[in-house]
């Protein structure tokens, strides 16, 4: 029974939206007709409960310093639990504002200025930035994609021999991958996590879209497989994804091993990142206590949304390549059969068919050619979005 509506369309311009009223200052465009699929947050209300609960906390009328309750723990713990089979304990838990903050406290944390730092590409662009404002060096580990199998796999020959080099202090890992779309096998993040236990390198996972699974798929948390990699690990989780409450501002950054966590406390206090805002555990607690329903409902209909622009795409389009996700909502398009470069690829799809994608080469060299869309709207929308670019693009 479907007790959710994904396909109503509400307008969300002019609500000082990043996506919809953000977009001129983005792309130096202004027309009111771009239709942005760029952003990574969704087009559907959040659920009720959580909007519930913001209204209920707003009719207190204070807005003074606020704490994080038992409740707020014992939700996030109870998630991961139900969810992925994850057994957390209270202590572990760290909030901070966001997944990014998060990276950057990381990095000051563990890193000192001109450390390398293993990062897979594509890359998401602020992991890049977190490396960069900080002062250390990028070490870009490919991920190479399979023709014959239609996703990314990694290299582990070319990771370990990276490993290797005794300047890396830290690897980046992004699970669910972004822009990629992989979900890491159990046996795939074993590999990983013994290579860099064998060369003292840290592993910090950016786990934001773990909820946002395909079928046939299952999100391993990275320190839910052995004792040795919790202890090795900084697991970055949020409710910003699943339930779209990105500027709820609340993530919780998981540790398992008390002397790092301490560490990461001490470089939050130098930059005074403690404080939640007054929302920010009544959204979580209403989104892990009592939205799963939603959720569940959500990942149907955002197959179907992958269902339905595989089928475009391969009928109006079928130069482009379709890399399936197995979990996000965000889907890796292959555009380079139509041999553009970046600049021209860029000019098509905002000038010609007026939609923004996220564009492949802020995912560095290896997003050359490559757009990021986001799904994650009313299929009106993304039919829409579809027939510009098929238009756009059948003119060439």
């Amino acid at each position: 029974m479907n007790n959710y509506n994904f396909d109503e369309v509400r307008s969300r311009k002019n609500t000082r939206s990043q996506k919809w009223d953000g977009t001129k200052r983005v792309f130096f465009k202004r027309t009111s007709n771009l239709l942005p699929l760029y952003v990574a947050d969704m087009d559907f209300p959040s659920p009720r409960p959580i909007i519930d609960a913001i209204i209920k906390r707003a009719k207190h009328e204070f807005f003074g310093y606020t704490i994080l309750p038992t409740e707020y723990y014992e939700a996030t713990i109870n998630w991961f639990k139900r969810r992925h089979e994850w057994e957390i304990d209270e202590s572990w838990i760290l909030y901070t504002p966001g997944v990014i903050p998060a990276l950057n406290i990381a990095v000051q944390t563990y890193c000192k200025p001109g450390d390398k730092i293993l990062l897979s590409t594509p890359f998401y662009p602020p992991f890049s930035d977190a490396i960069r404002n900080n002062k250390c060096r990028r070490i870009l580990n490919p991920l190479k994609l399979s023709t014959e199998k239609g996703k990314y796999e990694r290299d582990f020959e070319d990771f370990r021999t990276q490993a290797k080099d005794p300047d890396v202090k830290l690897f980046i890992l992004c699970s669910p991958h972004n822009p990629t779309g992989r979900v890491w096998t159990r046996e795939e993040l074993t590999q990983l996590g013994e290579i860099c236990i064998e060369n003292n390198i840290l592993i910090l996972s950016d786990e934001i879209h773990c909820d946002l699974i395909y079928p046939g798929h299952k999100h391993v948390p990275f320190a839910s497989i052995s004792e040795k990699f919790a202890q090795n690990s900084i697991i970055c989780t949020s409710p910003s994804k699943t339930f779209n409450i990105p500027s709820m501002e609340v993530a919780n950054i998981i540790i398992p091993n008390s002397k790092l966590k301490n560490k990461f406390i001490h470089t939050q206090q130098r930059n005074a990142i403690t404080k939640p805002n007054c929302f920010a555990s009544h959204s979580l607690e209403a989104a892990y206590n009592e939205s799963e329903e939603w959720l569940n409902e959500l990942l149907v209909y955002l197959k179907e949304n992958l269902e339905f622009l595989k089928e475009f795409i391969k009928k109006n389009m079928p130069k482009v390549e379709v890399i399936e996700p197995e979990g996000t909502f965000l889907v890796w398009l292959d555009f380079r059969k139509y041999g553009l470069d970046s600049r021209e690829l860029s000019k098509i799809l905002l000038e010609g068919a007026e939609v923004a994608l996220f564009e492949g080469w802020l995912f560095g060299k290896a997003g050359k050619g490559f757009e990021r869309i986001n799904i994650g709207c009313p299929r009106s929308i993304l039919e829409e979005a579809l027939n510009r670019i098929a238009k756009a693009f059948n003119t060439i």
